[in-house]
């Protein structure tokens, strides 16, 4: 299935969740684990959501009081799951790589919920389904992407899956937070918030990454928040009907200010809502390539 489909497929589901009844039946009889190694609050709870939308059997593994915290490899994990007989596992980890790694190794359809630094698609997913609601297309539009670019999955997601729909993906950070040789790969790249959010369709606050640092990336918040944190002014460089969007959790006064995160070209609220939709199209598309559907 190719990316407007899966939006296609996402844009009804948010008709469905609007409705009153709520349920549909195509994991009926499904189970779905949700292994999450890293703290979740938003895709956690939406891929719970969805799954149960879809009327699949959902548990949320408590990866903190499990035996991984007495030394269990993630190989073995995914052995102890497998012999459960899962049809779905979704999966958050620390590190990049790890959810291809467990996907080789159980029988069953796995989504990834994020992977270290590397990539997080179905947050891209849902901001471009968040933007063609309302701007009506992707291709063309410019996407600024701001903030702490080297450490962010979202971003990495993002920049692949805007680009292939025909967005102009403008990267901006600090020298010290944009990833060496990036330019190389065809983004603009700018270390000037003027500069880089000029005539901007899109700007898409990032937040500081702060437990995957090691070391000092910025001399302090206060610092950052004044060069590159997003508030009036700034917002200011980039088109009129310019709309914010973030993937949260936000950092109110460090990576965006709070008169922009709950103002009226704020997107944010939006966008957790398009997460559910959007975690909804993948469980129903893979529920028709799963055995005995």
């Amino acid at each position: 299935m190719d990316i407007k489909a899966l939006l296609d497929l996402a844009d009804a589901q948010v008709e469905v969740s609007r409705q009153v009844e709520k349920r549909k039946s195509s994991l009926r009889g499904r189970t779905q684990i949700n292994l999450f190694f890293e703290p979740s609050t938003r895709t956690q709870s939406s891929f719970e959501i969805a799954g149960k939308r879809l009327g699949a059997d959902v548990m949320n593994m408590q990866v903190a009081s499990s035996s991984v915290k007495k030394g269990e490899t993630l190989i073995d994990t995914a052995a102890t799951l497998n012999a459960m007989r899962p049809d779905i596992i979704v999966v958050r980890h620390h590190a990049a790589g790890a959810v291809h790694l467990l996907a080789r190794k159980v029988d069953c359809s796995v989504v990834n919920a994020g992977d270290g630094a590397h990539e997080h698609p179905t947050q891209a997913l849902l901001d471009a389904l968040t933007i063609r609601r309302n701007k009506g297309r992707i291709e063309g539009l410019t996407v600024a992407i701001c903030g702490d670019i080297l450490h962010s999955r979202v971003a990495r997601s993002n920049m692949i899956l805007l680009a292939a729909m025909g967005a102009r993906v403008r990267l901006v950070a600090p020298s010290t937070l944009l990833p060496p040789g990036i330019a190389r790969l065809g983004f603009e790249t700018f270390t000037s918030m003027s500069e880089g959010l000029k005539d901007a369709d899109i700007v898409m606050m990032l937040r500081l990454q702060l437990e995957r640092m090691n070391g000092s990336f910025v001399p302090s918040v206060k610092e950052y928040f004044r060069f590159y944190g997003l508030d009036q002014e700034k917002l200011g460089y980039a088109k009129p009907d310019a709309l914010v969007m973030h993937p949260g959790p936000m950092n109110r006064g460090v990576e965006i200010s709070s008169d922009v995160a709950d103002g009226a070209q704020s997107l944010i609220r939006e966008q957790v809502e398009m997460g559910v939709a959007v975690r909804m199209a993948v469980l129903e598309a893979l529920a028709s390539h799963l055995p005995n559907a």
